[in-house]
């Protein structure tokens, strides 16, 4: 008889599942979701059962949204969209990723030791900090003073996000699929804000005002982490070689590599559409932020429509589907040369690149029945790696090529997401048969 199968871990951030325990809070599987307190891996039980504790936690994937999204929407008030320094944009994504990584490594040691509220409150004032910094290095100040501050911002992300892994673990246990949609949207409505609020205040404001109308909300969050309680994990969470097990699983591999990918396509399109249109199209740099807040709108609610088609629809077609819209928007953003083809090619780029999350989080969540913050944040670096190389990389292609070198690698990437989309089908699929036996 084939044994029931748990539905485990799914990456809990940037993304809308599918997954059957619940699906926007309605209960539709047989899978309890509450995790026994002889398995859980957190302490301070009242705290984990406290909805308001839960809640509290999430608003940090909303700071960690505008921290990661920040510098493709500053950028055009620092003044790149009026000269071709696009080897300097290259270098701001790989002084923010630099940061991210530091940090990532050093909250491993740090949470064991401080504890999750601490974390998410130094995460929170260095992104404070951080803005205020940067408001200080707005040009003409050398651009040497600007990357330290975008350093500065990435080591306050890293912390922000291992901190939030950690916090949301009795939730994610609990209820998997809520936690992941409540993730991904504020992580995805974080983005769209600071698109929004640049746009708007383009001609409003000077840009050391921009930056620290950014600095608020990273500063309001640190008060109300030093003012919270939050989850712990317990002594015996998991150790360093049962994340380096889990990680090294053929799952986790390829959902490490899909991300990396997927992450370098979006992150490519959002770090440099603003430039991009303002210089093929000759549009007003306000208008480019808008069409940039197209961009994160269509991915955000293109994951929430998605959950609802791939229950009427072949997977095999949707996917086929999403990569053939993600290529058509690039070539057509590429080649276009007015709005109307720039908003159809953000949305066909948008809506392709949604679906792809929805149906690896389906395929993949069996592989981690089990809840390791750790896991989860290193797959999330990674991740990150890949957002930030790729912008990184087409400063270099565009210093060469010229502006128009910028759709190359989401074109490429889209083509490679494809392949680890059919691999990571394919190992579930395997795996299954291999339970079954």
């Amino acid at each position: 008889m084939k044994k029931q199968r748990r539905i485990g871990g799914a990456l809990p951030i940037l993304e809308l599942n599918r997954l059957k325990p619940t699906v926007f809070g309605r209960n539709e599987g047989t899978i309890p979701l509450m995790s026994s307190p002889a398995t859980s891996r957190f302490t301070n039980l009242d705290v984990q059962n406290d909805p308001a504790a839960i809640r509290r936690s999430l608003p940090a994937f909303l700071v960690s949204g505008i921290l990661a999204s920040f510098l493709g929407a500053i950028l055009p008030s620092w003044g790149y969209h009026l000269r071709a320094d696009f080897a300097e944009v290259g270098n701001y994504f790989l002084s923010l990723n630099i940061g991210f990584l530091l940090s990532a490594a050093a909250a491993h040691a740090l949470l064991p030791r401080r504890g999750v509220q601490f974390t998410l409150v130094l995460g929170s004032v260095l992104a404070f900090s951080g803005f205020l910094f940067l408001a200080l290095c707005s040009p003409p100040v050398p651009t040497v003073w600007r990357l330290a501050g975008v350093l500065w911002i990435g080591i306050s992300a890293g912390l922000l996000n291992a901190g939030v892994f950690q916090a949301i673990g009795p939730f994610y246990e609990r209820d998997r699929a809520a936690a992941v949609n409540l993730a991904g949207a504020s992580f995805g409505t974080g983005c769209l804000i600071t698109a929004l609020l640049v746009a708007g205040t383009f001609y409003a404001y000077s840009v050391a005002s921009i930056l620290v109308l950014f600095a608020i909300v990273p500063g309001a969050y640190a008060v109300l982490s030093a003012r919270s309680t939050f989850p712990e994990s317990a002594p015996h969470a998991a150790s360093f070689s049962e994340l380096m097990r889990d990680i090294k699983k053929p799952g986790a591999v390829l959902f490490s590599l899909l991300l990396f990918f997927q992450f370098g396509n979006e992150w490519s399109i959002a770090g440099w559409l603003p430039l991009f249109l303002i210089r093929r199209l000759g549009i007003s740099p306000a208008e480019s932020l808008l069409l940039l807040a197209l961009y994160w709108a269509s991915l955000l609610l293109g994951r929430v429509v998605s959950q609802f088609i791939m229950k009427r629809m072949s997977h095999g077609t949707l996917l086929i589907g999403s990569v053939a819209s993600a290529l058509l928007g690039a070539i057509v953003l590429a080649f276009t040369n007015n709005i109307f083809g720039a908003v159809m090619g953000i949305l066909f780029v948008g809506l392709g690149f949604a679906a792809v999350y929805p149906l690896v989080v389906e395929k993949i969540g069996d592989s981690f029945p089990d809840y390791h913050p750790g896991l989860y944040n290193g797959i999330f670096s990674l991740a990150i790696t890949g957002g930030f190389l790729a912008p990184w990389l087409l400063g270099f292609l565009a210093d060469s090529w010229g502006i128009q070198a910028v759709m190359v690698v989401p074109m490429v990437g889209t083509c490679m997401v494809f392949a680890l989309v059919l691999l990571i089908m394919l190992e579930a699929k395997l795996s299954g048969l291999a339970e079954v036996k």
